[in-house]
């Protein structure tokens, strides 16, 4: 008797499925017949719901003419399916038109970041020296980042770098300097070595960013004088800013460097006379320099008992985004970071 029922509900299942898949004018309405009948609160779920009303008899067999008369219902619903969406896709291509003598739509070039092509640039004029680049981690260890360049616990020029402390042993390096160290460490001199990268310090405002770039020089050899050091920054002056452009070193204080010296040079952009961005001096800071200190030989075990003389080094560092804002005429550092296309396209190249 149940069985009986449930075939008649099947057979009224069926009719309706086929009248309603047959005049569905839409594959969105097509797919609403889908829902209705077989989808998970539809007829066909429904109707497997009611299995436990048989005897374990009779369930493989009810089970069974449910599924082949849900499969013969699929089938006639994929045919109709495809057949609307064929149709469809006719329709709109039908109405649809293509120009070819449009023209394309027009693509934004691509170019360099102008941190990198002024850093590209001071590599490329220091390599005309014998310079060549070297890398380190960004992640160094106090020994690397201080203790090696003369820079001790408790000493009073930890005070002038505000540094983001990884844990009690490790720093995010505030200087390229560590890259020097590495390579005393490793390589035997004379050396001309460049070491550009990614720095941090706890600072933020127009002029300063707590992620910025710096470029660091190193030249180790016999006889080496601050005379020879003021040759390099000149030359390297002149050629990154122009010919024009003189440049003086006045007495400062650092400590792998013995003696130090802050280098400045006259203002591109008014010629030395005095404006807005050399605050009317004529002069603009754009890194330190100085004599290696002994103390860093020492340190990295190049200085010998036997020789303690024999090697002697200056060093030079730059803050890439200071060079740029100085030969582009730039008054906030955050412009680097924007990603405004009004600005970088400005140095396409």
């Amino acid at each position: 008797m149940i069985k009986d029922k449930l075939e008649q509900k099947l057979k009224e299942i069926k009719s309706v499925a086929l009248k309603v898949i047959e005049e569905a004018s839409s594959s969105e309405e097509l797919y609403q017949v889908k829902v209705r009948f077989f989808g998970k609160q539809g007829e066909f779920t429904a109707l497997m719901k009611q299995l436990g009303q048989f005897s374990k008899e009779e369930r493989p067999q009810v089970g069974q003419l449910i599924n082949q008369e849900k499969k013969a219902l699929e089938e006639v619903y994929q045919v109709r399916f495809d057949l609307l969406q064929t149709s469809e896709l006719n329709a709109k291509l039908e109405k649809e038109s293509l120009d070819l003598t449009l023209p394309g739509p027009k693509l934004s070039q691509g170019s360099q970041h102008p941190i990198q092509f002024v850093m590209n640039e001071i590599v490329d004029i220091l390599s005309r020296m014998g310079f060549s680049v070297r890398s380190g981690p960004l992640i160094e260890s106090d020994w690397y980042n201080f203790e090696a360049l003369n820079i001790p616990q408790n000493h009073p020029a930890r005070d002038m770098q505000d540094t983001f402390y990884v844990n009690d042993e490790y720093v995010l390096r505030t200087h390229t300097s560590p890259i020097q160290i590495r390579t005393l460490e490793n390589e035997e001199p004379p050396l001309r070595i460049l070491a550009p990268g990614s720095v941090f310090r706890c600072d933020s405002d127009v002029t300063h960013s707590p992620n910025f770039y710096q470029i660091e020089g190193l030249l180790v050899d016999k006889k080496v004088s601050l005379a020879d050091l003021k040759g390099t920054i000149s030359f390297f002056v002149k050629e990154f800013l122009g010919d024009q452009i003189k440049t003086r070193f006045r007495p400062s204080y650092f400590p792998f460097t013995e003696p130090s010296a802050e280098v400045d040079c006259s203002c591109p952009i008014c010629k030395g006379e005095g404006c807005r961005v050399c605050s009317h001096t004529g002069w603009i800071e754009i890194g330190g320099s100085g004599l290696v200190n002994p103390k860093v030989f020492e340190y990295t075990g190049l200085v010998k008992d036997e020789d303690p003389h024999k090697w002697q080094g200056y060093a030079f560092g730059f803050g890439i985004e200071r060079m740029a804002m100085i030969k582009y005429g730039l008054n906030d550092i955050r412009m680097f970071n924007e990603n405004d296309l009004r600005f970088l396209s400005q140095f396409n190249r």
